[in-house]
């Protein structure tokens, strides 16, 4: 009897050790995202037009109440906040957001901390559609200024259909993602690069600028898209947290028998996974490594519990991408460097830590 009464009382003591840590973790998370809205903030604010928080706070109220409230501000600063500042910080945010996102689920189906948006072809397909777009004109001319993005989601999508067909014939196994997606990257690369070995001075420098990753000129109505493609894929990935922590703990075989479909599953995570990161990358450019860098900083200070995993590792990104861009408009005033440019020279180093120090750890 006593010892029925002790493993009762450890369990109700692990019990109350766990949602305490739930608790602590949800608290994280909320701190973590004011302390984003603070530095996106602090951002906006930053340049070579100066500008103060009570600007800010004051167009972003007039906005929000469709101009009830007005704002007594200067209406050059108001411009550059509201056409150039703001569009641009809060691209980097939801960029930053949705390519960390995908990088969790992919890393999540695969079972390895290396995998991103990058590594299964997804950027270079991207790209690869953009170059033709701006070579041949081949795309949704109708569009008007977004063919190429919309040529290069088209592209982006493609390769990801392409390379979950592919997974799936062979029997839907992680490692079959991982190499289809690299024999694609490799591919898309080097037609890119044959589009530019053909190309005309000015379309080679448009070519080159897009592959750069870049926010320069992103407009309200990029952002909106981009937003909305968050806002649905985030809720329905947080549903199957505890499916993804099933998959990524013990494997296939004890997630099928917990009654789950790994197939469904799969399928499911790289639909939301590619249709948020294409949505960025067609506005964007390539922007690597904040689909791997995210992830794994997230996982380090919050664990690999996706239920937290995936709002933080959200936060991680748009703060990492929110960063570099802003790093990019300082460092050398008045040139702005491409954010995929200061991403690189960011997650090359991080990456390599990665493959030097890869252990089973990070998805215990």
């Amino acid at each position: 009897m006593t010892s029925n009464m002790q493993a009762a009382h450890t369990a109700a003591t692990n019990a109350e050790s766990y949602r305490r840590a739930g608790r602590i973790k949800v608290l994280v998370i909320a701190a973590s995202f004011v302390g984003l809205l603070l530095l996106a903030g602090s951002v906006a604010i930053t340049g070579i037009s100066e500008t103060s928080l009570g600007t800010l706070f004051a167009v972003v109220v007039e906005k929000l109440t469709f101009g009830a409230v007005a704002a007594s501000v200067d209406q050059q600063q108001a411009r550059v906040l509201l056409h150039l500042r703001l569009p641009r910080v809060v691209m980097a945010m939801i960029a930053g957001a949705s390519l960390s996102f995908a990088g969790v689920l992919m890393q999540a189906i695969t079972r390895n901390p290396l995998v991103s948006p990058y590594t299964i072809g997804v950027s270079s397909a991207a790209a690869f559609g953009a170059s033709i777009a701006i070579m041949f004109g081949v795309g949704f001319s109708a569009a008007g200024l977004y063919f190429v993005p919309l040529t290069a989601f088209l592209f982006a999508f493609g390769c990801a259909i392409l390379v979950f067909s592919m997974a799936w014939l062979r029997g839907m196994g992680g490692q079959t993602m991982i190499l289809t997606g690299i024999a694609l990257m490799y591919l898309f690369s080097a037609m890119t690069a044959a589009v530019q070995f053909v190309a005309t001075q000015e379309q080679l420098a448009r070519v080159v600028h897009w592959t750069f990753g870049s926010l320069n000129g992103i407009r309200w109505d990029a952002v909106g898209v981009a937003a909305i493609a968050m806002a649905v894929a985030l809720p329905l990935a947080q549903l199957k947290a505890w499916q993804f922590n099933a998959l990524t703990t013990a494997g296939d075989d004890v997630a099928r028998s917990l009654g789950i479909d790994v197939a469904v599953l799969r399928g499911l995570a790289v639909f939301l996974s590619v249709t948020v990161s294409a949505v960025v990358i067609s506005f964007t450019g390539v922007i690597g490594f904040v689909g791997l860098i995210g992830p794994h900083v997230a996982r380090l200070l919050i664990g690999a519990d996706h239920r937290y995993l995936l709002p933080f590792s959200c936060i991680c990104g748009a703060v990492l991408l929110l960063l570099a861009d802003t790093l990019g408009r300082i460092a050398f005033s008045p040139t702005v460097i491409p954010v995929g440019i200061v991403v690189a020279f960011v997650g090359v180093p991080v990456f390599l830590h990665l493959v030097l120090s890869r252990r089973s750890e990070y998805f215990s």
